[in-house]
């Protein structure tokens, strides 16, 4: 007997959501044009946590750690993970913060490219091939200057279904800083724990009816399966250090939920297992 369809969220709660998010990111906008820039490292991230935490609980999605997550702001580190919607920056915010790198696209976005900019988002011009270079620069100084960095290797989005071929060339920065890469897999639930694609921000999809497709479902679970870290110094190139990372991530995505070991935590259970 196949699962029932999940249902939809009425009208009026998609609505009541939809001015809450209006309402949470006018004071992300407020806290960024004021004290944001001003603060440290550990205590952006405090901030950055707890507003992906709530952006999230607004849009009804809950979010389970698999594996050891490593720590808010891990020094030195390069995360890197699947990509499949928006809401993946503050699902990985919620667990481990880090600074993204994104496209220069998103600059021209109105409210969130100005947010975004100001969080210390690095930009990447995917249509210069020399731009890569540049960006490394950038990555391995922060990396070494004690950052978490994050990039979506894939260089775009999926439904979720797909893992598709990664772009070595950022993988650089972590070889030249000897840092560490961080594999995390993201996959996203309905209500019945069934994988869906609702939050695909992929193809032809805009921006609103990602949106709107978010707000149509009750509730949501991301899951964030970290892998083993890698060293970079521990391969002779980028590539075989962006293939590592993603036969970690693909084995993440297709490994059964109910594989032993693999037991659900919540960014809750990590801060009582952290005292």
């Amino acid at each position: 007997m196949s699962p029932a369809l999940p249902r939809r969220t009425p009208l009026p709660t998609r609505i009541a959501r939809l001015g809450r998010v209006v309402t949470h990111a006018l004071r992300a906008l407020v806290i960024v044009a004021g004290r944001f820039r001003n603060l440290a490292y550990a205590e952006r991230a405090v901030v950055n946590q707890r507003w992906s935490r709530g952006l999230l609980k607004i849009f009804g999605v809950e979010v389970k750690v698999r594996g050891t997550a490593p720590g808010v702001f891990p020094a030195n580190t390069l995360l890197v993970a699947n990509h499949v919607s928006w809401l993946d920056i503050f699902a990985l915010n919620s667990v481990t913060v880090s600074r993204f790198v994104a496209k220069r696209e998103i600059l021209s976005w109105p409210i969130a490219g100005w947010l975004v900019k100001n969080a210390g988002t690095l930009f990447i011009d995917r249509s210069k091939r020399r731009d890569a270079s540049r960006v490394n620069e950038q990555l391995a100084r922060a990396l070494e200057n004690g950052g978490c960095m994050a990039v979506f290797p894939e260089a775009t989005t999926s439904d979720g279904t797909v893992l598709l071929p990664f772009k070595a060339s950022l993988f650089e920065s972590a070889i030249l800083s000897r840092g560490m890469v961080q594999p995390v897999a993201l996959r996203y639930l309905d209500a019945n724990g069934e994988p869906t694609t609702a939050p695909a921000y992929a193809g032809d999809t805009s921006l609103w009816t990602c949106i709107a497709n978010i707000l149509a479902e009750p509730s949501m679970t991301v899951e964030l399966s970290f892998g083993t870290p890698l060293p970079a110094t521990a391969f002779d190139s980028r590539f075989a250090l962006s293939e590592a990372a993603r036969e970690q991530i693909g084995a993440a995505l297709t490994r059964s939920s109910d594989l032993p070991g693999t037991a659900e935590r919540t960014p809750e259970d990590l801060r009582a297992e952290a005292r």
